[in-house]
């Protein structure tokens, strides 16, 4: 299969590369999402097999103050590409998010749940979620969470930092959802996307989270044993760590739906200890 993924240096960018280095990877330089017409014009030039979309705005906070910009970028970007996919009779893969749940209450979100985004990001997914929808072609929107990998920006890297550096660390322990590895996203991409290629009535709405749930604290601590780092961690409620963006305190996540594509969910414990081998052949 000739696969075009927009994104190459992100988490789960970086873990396709790894798993598919055949594949065609188009960074910022090659079609900015910020011009969703050159991202269009991109899927047409190169007359790929399937499409993912492995790029987004990602800097939550940020989109508070900036929601027109990230809404091109997680909105209206993803519906040029989903409309020359449909076009072109190909599937297309958009990676979604929790956010775009409110988070109420204790059970696991399906993905037909009622979404009710708290925050500029949350929405700017979401219209991305109804626009790859209306386009009406072959597609599979995946929602996740708590995404980590030895790549990036993430959780787990920063726990590492910080707790190399103190003793003590305060964090939010009243947030339940479930830790993602990258690479078990990029795999449920490409298994996904070969899949629709066959069985375009597979199209729609899917969840991937790492199991068993947990708070942030929880996944803190397992970070710091797994590491062998002597840093205790404190709970704290999400009420005394305010952000510029307010975080879903339930990011539970409904994934029975896998297993129409003999998916299951990843173990983040055991993700994590093969997150921190790899970090450390690369150190």
């Amino acid at each position: 299969m000739k696969l075009l993924v927009f994104g190459c240096s992100g988490q789960v960018a970086t873990e396709l590369q790894h798993l598919r280095p055949e594949a065609l990877f188009l960074g910022r330089q090659d079609a900015d999402l910020s011009d969703p017409l050159a991202c269009a014009a991109a899927i047409r030039v190169h007359a790929p097999q399937a499409v993912i979309n492995a790029a987004a705005w990602t800097a939550v906070d940020r989109a508070e103050a900036e929601e027109a910009a990230a809404t091109v970028v997680n909105g209206d970007a993803p519906a040029a590409m989903a409309a020359e996919c449909a076009d072109l009779g190909i599937p297309f893969i958009q990676i979604s998010t929790d956010y775009v749940f409110g988070g109420n209450g204790e059970a696991p979100f399906a993905p037909d749940s009622p979404t009710c985004p708290l925050g500029a990001y949350g929405r700017s997914k979401l219209r991305g979620e109804e626009a790859v929808r209306m386009a009406g072609g072959i597609h599979a929107i995946l929602r996740t969470s708590w995404v980590f990998s030895a790549h990036g920006n993430n959780f787990l890297k920063t726990m590492l930092r910080l707790g190399r550096e103190r003793d003590s660390l305060t964090v939010v322990a009243d947030q339940i959802g479930g830790p993602t590895p990258a690479r078990a996203i990029a795999n449920a991409c490409l298994t996904i996307a070969e899949q629709l290629a066959t069985a375009p009535g597979k199209s729609g709405t899917y969840h991937l989270s790492g199991a068993p749930d947990t708070s942030w604290a929880d996944f803190a601590r397992e970070i710091m044993a797994q590491a062998g780092l002597d840093c205790t961690i404190k709970d704290i409620p999400s009420s005394e760590y305010p952000t510029p963006a307010k975080r879903p305190l339930n990011s539970r996540l409904d994934c029975s739906g896998l297993a129409g594509f003999g998916l299951d969910r990843p173990d983040w414990k055991q993700a994590v200890h093969e997150t921190l081998t790899e970090l450390e052949a690369i150190r």
